[in-house]
């Protein structure tokens, strides 16, 4: 499986919905703000609006839209994108540390994150940060140091070789990394009937697959777990199994 919040992940805006009942007319929450308040003081032991946050249970989606199924004030549709973007946040990803345990609605230990889903939560941190938290390069490159005075005629500063050298170093490294890469393991497509809430899959996002597993199951649709703690929307042409 935060994503800034502290994060710059971005927060659904509030819409207005005409009450179903003019005898009730009741004004739901439907904001991805107040629902992650809702569930806050729902389920105060496993979510929380402030303060370091807590690794969620993967699978959690199901545990909750049982428990909220006679709830009106929260949709799945709602309930989906509110934990999509709580699990998205800074904060959330920052929680995400090898052998913390993952709690369940309760409160309760469940499994411990295991070093594949700290690494995945960190750079999934450091990209977020990196995409709203920096400035971008072309603004860093306008400031960047001349020469003398701020006069007409000025010339800008000499390139320092050392930083070059440090560039085609890098550069070599990374090729490295590449040309010693595992190869990629080749995936099969899960046949339709094999699409079950609770199993463990790969999922095609982009051009990388990623462990997952299923929490729900509509049609051609289907909500996926990734073990950062993420859920994700994908249609069953993107499940896989090794």
């Amino acid at each position: 499986m935060e994503t800034k919040k502290e994060s710059e992940v971005k927060v659904v805006a509030d819409e207005v919905i005409e009450p179903t009942s003019t005898a009730d007319a009741e004004v739901k929450r439907i904001s991805t703000k107040e629902i992650i308040a809702y569930l806050a003081e729902k389920f105060p032991a496993c979510f929380s609006i402030e303060g370091a946050a807590k690794p969620l249970k993967i699978g959690i989606f199901q545990d909750l839209a049982e428990k909220l199924a006679g709830d009106e004030t929260v949709s799945k549709t709602r309930l989906r994108q509110a934990l999509r973007h709580y699990t998205s946040s800074w904060r959330y990803l920052k929680a995400i540390k090898l052998d913390a345990y993952r709690v369940d609605i309760d409160g309760n230990d469940d499994a411990k994150i295991d070093q594949e889903q700290a690494d995945y939560a960190s750079k999934t941190l450091s990209e977020s940060q990196e995409k709203f938290g920096n400035k971008k390069p072309k603004d860093k490159a306008a400031k960047k140091p001349y020469k003398g005075s701020n006069t007409k005629g000025t010339k800008p500063a000499a390139k320092d070789s050392t930083d070059s050298s440090r560039k085609e170093k890098f550069n070599s490294v990374k090729s490295t990394k590449r040309a010693v890469s595992k190869p990629a393991v080749k995936l099969k497509p899960v046949e339709t009937s094999n699409v079950v809430v609770g199993k463990s899959i790969k999922v095609q996002l982009g051009q990388s697959s990623m462990d997952a597993v299923i929490t729900e199951v509509s049609g051609k649709d289907v909500s996926v777990q990734l073990n950062s703690g993420m859920v994700v929307k994908t249609q069953v042409k993107n499940i896989f199994t090794e």
